[in-house]
This record gives C-alpha cells, structure tokens and sequence, in this order.
C-alpha cells in the first residue's frame, strides 16, 4: 500500500472530543494547524467530522502534512459496517486516507477477529495507514496483537498525571504500541492540584503544559481538546518545556486518582 508522507506521530495533536458547534470546531483545527499542530483527532462518536474536515479545508497546510485520526463507534464494529463507516468517515472528513483509524471500545459489536480483519481490509486497500485501537486493557492488547494482520500501531487511553497508567503504558511498550493520551488534563482537574501548581511556579508555565510535559516525559502523545486561540497557544508551548527528574517525581508521586471516562461498556 501507498505510505503516508508523515513517518511518524506527532508528538502532540488537537483533541476534539465534545467540540459539536461546527463553526468553533472548524476553527479551531484551522488554527491549529496554522500554529503548527499537524495531529488532529476526531472520532465517529464525536459528531463532528464534517467540521473537522472543513477546518482541515480552511488551513493553509497540505494534506499529506496532516496525521488525522478518526475512530469507529462501537455500533459499527461489524465487519460490513466498519468498512462502510470509515468510507463515510473519510467523505464526511473531506480525505481520501486516514493516517490512523481506532477501534473506539472493545466493547458493543466488536470482535477481535472479524472487526480486525474489516481494519485489514481497510489497510491494505490505502484508506488507513495505521490501525489503531482505544480503551483497550493489556490483555485485549496482546489479543489485537496476534489476531490483525498489519501492525497495532497505538492504543489511545485516558491518561494523565491523576491516572497515570503504569502497567497498561508499560504492556504497550512491551509490544512496541504508542500510547496515546485523551483526557490530558482530566477534564481541568489538573489545575488544581498542589503538586502541579508547584511545578507550574518553578517554571513559570500553566498547569496544562506541566501535565502534558509530563505526559511527554513518559512518552506518550497527548491530544488535549482546546476551541480558543489562547488555549490551543498554551497546550502547543508544552512543547518545549523541559521537566527534570525532581519534577517528574513530583508529578510521580501525586496519590490522588481520578478516573474520567467510565461507561458501563469499559473493558475495566
């Protein structure tokens, strides 16, 4: 099959989990990608991949610059209906591939063997570059693993210095699966935690760069959802802020825990 331009994930991408008006929506990804991002996250669930894609339409950034990932919803797992999904997907995005496409949950109609073998399919005929799968615990994994043919390239999880994942980033990292982090900042929790706060001091930055540094510091690719300018600027100057070993033990030992994202459906 015929190879993105893009080799790599971008270290950090626009989140647009319950971005729904579509003016501010396409805004945000055009500005964005006019600052520089070149991540832009979306899912079927989201209700907004038309307005995703006409941000992608109103920047001044060429396609084949652009990782654009999209998800398929747990009601279209099955085999016929992930591959009519994802081709609505890429027409309502406006695109003809998707550099990475997630099962959204292993949960509703999923099943490892013939939902992986309809995202083969998608693989091999160029509409995805990378398969991608969310939610999933180490044992589902290491089951998409062995049951899909082309490579499980990333698991996208809540992630963030109040569940920090340890054991689910440590099993990805043993079967060379990125981890990618929704949820960044808990929903704004992060803000308000002392530890964060004090590290956000000694550098003289925001509690949300702190959170995403220290996400970057366990390599991980946060994609912080952000509508205005001012905080889509902040989360791109996480970029360069330099943690050291004391932070990030610091960051370490918050004991708080905080999970965000709970449906009845989760794997957990």
């Amino acid at each position: 099959m015929s190879q993105s331009p893009i080799d790599e994930m971008p270290s950090l991408g626009l989140g647009t989990w319950q971005n729904t008006d579509p003016a501010a929506c396409a805004d945000s990804v055009a500005t964005a990608l006019e600052m520089g991002y070149r991540h832009i996250d979306t899912a079927q669930a989201y209700d907004n991949e038309e307005s995703v894609g006409d941000g992608l339409e109103q920047a001044d950034v060429p396609r084949e610059d652009i990782f654009l990932a999209t998800k398929v919803w747990i009601d279209n797992l099955a085999a016929d209906d992930v591959v009519s999904s994802t081709e609505e997907s890429l027409d309502k995005l406006g695109v003809d591939y998707a550099d990475l496409l997630y099962v959204h949950w292993p949960a509703g109609e999923y099943d490892a063997e013939e939902t992986l073998a309809a995202f083969d399919q998608l693989y091999d005929d160029g509409l995805i570059e990378r398969i991608g799968i969310s939610n999933f615990q180490p044992e589902q994994v290491a089951t998409a693993i062995d049951t899909a043919d082309a490579p499980i390239f990333a698991n996208q999880i809540e992630c963030h210095p109040l569940l920090p994942q340890e054991d689910l980033r440590e099993a990805c990292a043993d079967h060379g699966v990125d981890v990618v982090a929704y949820s960044p900042l808990a929903r704004g929790e992060v803000f308000d935690v002392p530890e964060i706060q004090e590290v956000a001091e000694k550098h003289d930055a925001s509690e949300a760069q702190v959170s995403l540094a220290w996400l970057h510091e366990k390599d991980v690719t946060p994609i912080p959802k952000a509508t205005g300018e001012e905080h889509i600027r902040d989360n791109w100057a996480s970029r360069t802020l330099d943690l050291d070993a004391e932070d990030v033990a610091t960051i370490d030992n918050i004991d708080q825990r905080d999970r965000k994202v709970d449906p009845d459906f989760s794997p957990w």
